[in-house]
This record gives structure tokens, sequence and C-alpha cells, in this order.
């Protein structure tokens, strides 16, 4: 949600900066919108002033037997109340339609994000590990000989439809160990509280973090009006909407490990084979609720939490910076984190971390009372994954297979895995 007052103060560097992210200027229409609500609302008290003072007038009237002056102020009194709830009416259908076009608009890029229109602008800002030489074609992960068994697509199809997958034994235990190992890593090392969240939210928390309105066909809506989260950003961000916290109690650092659902929209015949996109999906989120001085140097604590879990699996990645076009909605700044899938011969995406200044805070109303008082200020909020345990999971078997279909599992998993570091070409840890 973005600040009409900043509009108003400096419209051509609202429009600037919307146009690094290839939109239109809109700046003019906004502060035409916002003329005409304005205008109706001094109307409407100018109105109302009024009504009161007839109000007045009138009890003097019947006072001095003046029954013509009493008809008449009675009638003026009658007029403007009219007058006061039309305008009234008008004020906050335009109210409504001003927050709504706001609520559309996408977060501004921070100054430092670099410019492009997709993808190919995003810059590399670093590398860790190096892609392992094969002697053989290493496969994808579902066609590796002691996984194949174990990820079961058809089985899921039958049950659910296309982009599921039901993973079975030691496959599935793997997995499990992965997300304990993150969220085991982020409480004991990395001082995030671990939050058991709802799955199911309602439109004020969808809204509240940016999901809604624009992206409501990109999740899940119950028959009831709940909402499937799509990451637990919304329901650990949306925690302290409403709220006015101590700044003494800032940074609210929190970790979840949930289900996740999206619809894909519009991601037909795209990343179809395997496990990659789903429509349900595990994922291990960091959220922190910030002052907002400190917020940059919050967002590059967080990129390293997620990093560092990648550098403990001994798995090669690369960290991007997105440019200008190809971040999300809500973002200011995106950092992603992509592991190397030797399957795929490329990096994919496994981590965003983003951060959205008070842009999602202002949409819940989320506040801070400074330290040694004044006035509440919006807190910063930022959100990332640490990590994403389905392709994390892709990443693990697809980097540490062999030519006989076995995989050789990162030592750090062993505590989880009863002390076991191999999935034989058989499907069983060995």
């Amino acid at each position: 949600m973005h600040d009409i007052r900043a509009i108003r103060e400096n419209p051509a560097a609202f429009d600037a900066a919307l146009s690094r992210r290839g939109e239109d200027g809109v700046s003019s229409d906004l502060l035409s919108l916002d003329e005409a609500r304005r205008a109706k609302i001094l109307a409407a008290e100018t109105a109302q002033a009024e009504q009161n003072k007839a109000s007045k007038e009138v009890g003097a009237a019947k006072a001095k037997g003046d029954d013509a002056e009493f008809e008449r102020l009675r009638a003026l009194v009658a007029e403007k109340k009219a007058e006061v709830a039309a305008m009234q009416a008008d004020a906050k259908a335009l109210d409504a339609k001003l927050t709504d076009r706001l609520a559309r608009i996408a977060n501004l890029p921070a100054e430092d994000v670099p410019q492009g229109t997709d993808e190919a602008g995003n810059v590399e800002v670093n590398r860790w590990g190096n892609p392992r030489n094969f002697d053989f074609d290493p496969k994808e992960h579902f066609e590796i000989g002691g996984v194949a068994a174990s990820m079961d697509f058809e089985m899921a199809a039958k049950i659910s439809g296309s982009r599921f997958v039901v993973l079975k034994g030691a496959v599935a235990r793997i997995h499990r160990a992965l997300a304990q190992f993150m969220i085991d890593t982020h409480v004991d090392e990395n001082g995030l509280t671990e939050m058991a969240t709802p799955v199911l939210v309602r439109d004020e928390a969808m809204y509240g973090t940016d999901k809604l309105p624009k992206f409501g066909e990109d999740s899940y809506q119950t028959t009831n009006g709940w909402w499937l989260i799509p990451t637990s950003e919304v329901s650990l961000t949306y925690s302290v909407a409403g709220e006015v916290l101590d700044a003494a109690a800032l940074p609210i650092r929190m970790t979840a490990h949930t289900l996740c659902f999206r619809s894909e929209a519009g991601s037909a015949g795209k990343d179809t084979a395997g496990m990659l996109r789903q429509h349900q999906f595990e994922k291990v989120e960091m959220v922190s609720i910030t002052h907002p001085d400190e917020s940059e140097a919050e967002q590059k604590r967080m990129l390293r939490c997620a990093e560092d879990l990648l550098e403990r699996l001994g798995l090669p990645f690369r960290t991007v910076v997105l440019c200008t076009g190809d971040m999300g909605f809500g973002a200011r700044r995106t950092y992603d984190i992509e592991a190397w899938l030797p399957g795929q011969n490329t990096y994919r995406e496994i981590s965003s971390v983003s951060t959205t200044g008070d842009f999602q805070a202002r949409r819940m109303n989320a506040r801070f009372r400074p330290e040694g008082g004044g006035k509440p200020d919006f807190v910063h909020t930022l959100n990332g994954s640490g990590l994403a345990v389905g392709r994390c999971l892709i990443a693990v078997l697809e980097n540490g297979q062999q030519a006989d279909g076995s995989v050789v599992l990162p030592d750090v998993l062993r505590p989880y895995l009863g002390g076991k570091g191999t999935l034989s070409a058989q499907g069983a840890l060995v």
C-alpha cells in the first residue's frame, strides 16, 4: 500500500519509480481521485457545520414564537442532513476506490535494484561451491534408480490430479529430515522463534500481505471463504496486524514449517516433469518484523541464514539480486538463491529473500512506538524461504547421485536419519 501523502508531495518521483518496473505513471489519476475525495469531505464538513448552526437557531426561533422562521430552519436542517449523508457516502465511495487503486500498484523498487525487464537482467552477487564433475550422465531426481519407486506421481494423480506427488519410505524420510534440519538450525543458531500457524487464513491476512486483491487466482479459496496459504509468510507476517509494538521488542524473527498451496495459474506446460513445480509443497519460511532503520541489515542477515543451510548441505548455489522487471509485486528488493541441479544442468531457485519496507505494514496497520515517545510509525517486514523443502530434496538427490542409482546424502542429515548416510539403489537408507 502506498502513502497518498507521499505521492502528493512528489508525484514525479513516484511515477519514475514505477517506470523502473516497466509500469506507466499513475500519479495524475491518483491525485485527481484524491482531490475529488477531499473535496467531498470538505463539502460534507461545511454542510455539517451549516446543519449544526441551523439546529441551534431552530430552538431560538421556537422560543421567540417565530413559527415561519422555525419552519424554515427546520426544513433547512433536514435539507443539510440529507446533503451531509449524500456527500459522506460519495466521499466514502471515492475513498474506497482510491484505496483499491493504491492496493493494486506494485511496491517501488529500492534505488540500488538493477534495471531490467525479465530474469535476464538479474545480477549475480555470490557463488558458492563448484558443480560436481560426473563420470556419467546425471539424471533428474525422479529418474534416479533409488528414488524412482519412492516418488509416485501416478498415485498422486489418482488421488488429486496433476502436479502432486506421493513420497514413500526413505525418500519421504529424507524430505522430513531436511525440514527438521532447517527448523533446528534457524531456532538453535539463527535466533528465530518457531511458530506453528494455520494454513487457512481470512481475506484480511491475504490482503495485508499483498496477495489480494490482485493475485487471488494464484491461490486456492475454500467454499466458506478461507484461503489456503501460498506460504507461511502470510500467517507469520499478519500476526502483527493492527499492533503497536514497543521499539524494544524489535526485531521479531519467526520461522515456520508448513504446507503451502499455489494454483500455478498461467504456468501450463512449465516445469511439469518431476516435483519442481507443485500445487502443494512444503517450505520453511523466515519472517522478520523490524525497525525501519534495521531492515537493510536484516535482509542481509536473512540471506546469510538461507545460504548457510545450502553450504552445510554441500549444495553448490549462486545468489542473484532480481532486477526491477523480475521482482515480486510486494518487494522493494529480492535476492534469489539458486541451487545447482545437475540433472537439468542449470541453477534453479530454492529461496527468495525479500524486503517490502512498510508496504505490507501500511496494508495491515502494523506499527511501533519509538523509544522515548513520539507518534507510532510503520514497521518494516521481510520474508524469505529457508528453504523450499521439496526443491532442496531435488538438489540433494541430484547432486548426491551415483552411477549405480544410489545417492550419497549430506552428513548434516545423518542425525535425522538414524545415522545413515546413503539412499541405496533399491531405495533403502543404509
